[in-house]
């Protein structure tokens, strides 16, 4: 029997990791950027300014990077803007005021636009086309990654070494992102089919209602992920949890739930045959809730899942659509280390069992409005949890940003969880 050969090629890995390195370097930067350019003088108006300058040059060429990979090889794009983003962010570290911010954040931007595009099409252009979803798992996998470890990395570092000593680890990713790139052999270069001149199309019609929900979806994001800094400085807060001690605590409590309770369910489902069976079957499961970050993504592969471990397929069909919606164990979890945060920086009594069980109560009504997409599709069921115990709105960047660095493990157990869940209907 023929041996099935392995898209993860050389090329392929080396790709990956550039896309890890790229996207950490960048999102290293965003939290820092705001509260950096109020410290170099710059107005709280002209900082906000500086912040949110890359996306508007972002938006404005991502078109006309998208018709350049068709006209230049992937390779020399993508060196460009490693090249850009790494003046880009060493500029930062050398700027003695806000408006020389302001040119390198211009020159990071189009950096940031030239890989993002040209690192996708990249990828897709060295695996067959009857693997390329599975990469561009693996590659969402990478970016969620980065933009997980980014932000808390940097927000942790910046207080112990200050702003422009924590930038050079930006510099560093940059660099890295260089370098692995040169190792990679196919530089996918365009085919060249005629010599008539192609027209340059800026604006696709059926592409803008995806673009503007992204677009929806990305605001909320980037606003607290760049105010999140200044917010706590301003407000004086003591942050008892730091935000990377908050993604490790996470992933290990959701390490154990996943490997202790999943298999004891497992166990009551089929005994030793069905801990067998689902550990057997659970890594497609696995890996697409953790590259998406979407338990409603991850559907079609869980319900595959399910009936290998011997779910009947009405089951299954049944059970995996209504756990999405219902059954989270990774958000209520995640909702309860959110109430966690706010109660140790406010420094609130909870000595209480009406307190205990009071967190838990609204940890689970806000589980009810999390969403089945990255990030839980909004900031509805922080709200929720900041209006029911009473803590202020402004308070609600803190959460958001505690839902990104959280949201792989927790759609993890999301996703994985509606798996077992299914054996144990069949049962």
């Amino acid at each position: 029997m023929k041996q099935k050969q392995s898209i993860y090629t050389k090329d392929v890995i080396l790709v990956m990791a550039a896309s890890f390195f790229f996207m950490f370097s960048v999102m290293f930067v965003t939290p820092l950027i705001n509260g950096y350019a109020i410290s170099l003088g710059a107005s709280a108006v002209f900082a906000g300014v500086i912040t949110g300058i890359m996306s508007v040059v972002s938006m404005f060429l991502r078109p006309v990077a998208g018709n350049l990979t068709d006209r230049f090889s992937k390779y020399s794009l993508s060196f460009i803007g490693g090249v850009l983003i790494l003046i880009g962010v060493a500029g930062y570290c050398f700027s003695p005021s806000g408006n020389w911010l302001l040119i390198f954040r211009l020159i990071n931007g189009t950096g940031f636009v030239l890989a993002t595009v040209c690192m996708t099409t990249w990828l897709a252009f060295l695996v067959p086309r009857s693997h390329v979803g599975e990469a561009m798992g693996f590659y969402g996998l990478m970016n969620a990654l980065a933009m997980a470890l980014a932000p808390a990395l940097a927000i942790n570092l910046y207080k112990i070494i200050g702003y422009k000593s924590a930038l050079w680890l930006a510099v560093l990713a940059a660099l890295l992102m260089i370098v692995s790139i040169q190792f990679v052999g196919n530089h996918a270069k365009p085919k060249i089919t005629n010599n008539k001149k192609r027209k340059i199309k800026i604006i696709q019609k059926d592409a803008i209602p995806v673009a503007l929900l992204t677009t929806f979806f990305a605001i909320p994001y980037f606003i607290t992920q760049a105010d999140i800094v200044v917010y706590v400085e301003r407000q004086h807060f003591s942050i008892a949890v730091g935000y990377l001690k908050t993604f490790v605590i996470y992933t290990i409590v959701a390490l154990l739930f996943y490997f202790g309770i999943y298999t004891f369910y497992a166990f009551l489902a089929g005994r030793k045959k069905g801990v067998k069976l689902f550990w057997k079957n659970a890594l497609p499961s696995t890996l697409t809730a953790l590259a998406t970050c979407s338990s409603a993504a991850s559907i079609p592969v869980n319900i595959e899942c399910s009936k290998k471990m011997g779910v009947p397929e009405d089951i299954a069909q049944t059970t995996i659509p209504l756990g999405t919606s219902f059954h989270k164990d990774g958000s209520i979890i995640g909702s309860v280390f959110k109430i966690m945060f706010l109660v140790c920086l406010f420094g609130t009594n909870i000595s209480t069992a009406g307190s205990i069980f009071g967190i838990l109560g609204v940890a689970l009504l806000a589980n009810l409005l999390i969403t089945a997409v990255p990030i839980g599709g909004g900031t509805i069921s922080e709200m929720l949890i900041l209006s029911m115990l009473g803590y202020p709105p402004a308070a609600l960047p803190i959460l958001t940003i505690i839902a990104t660095i959280i949201d792989p493990p927790a759609t993890l157990l999301n996703v994985v969880g509606d798996t077992v869940s299914s054996m144990m209907v069949t049962r």
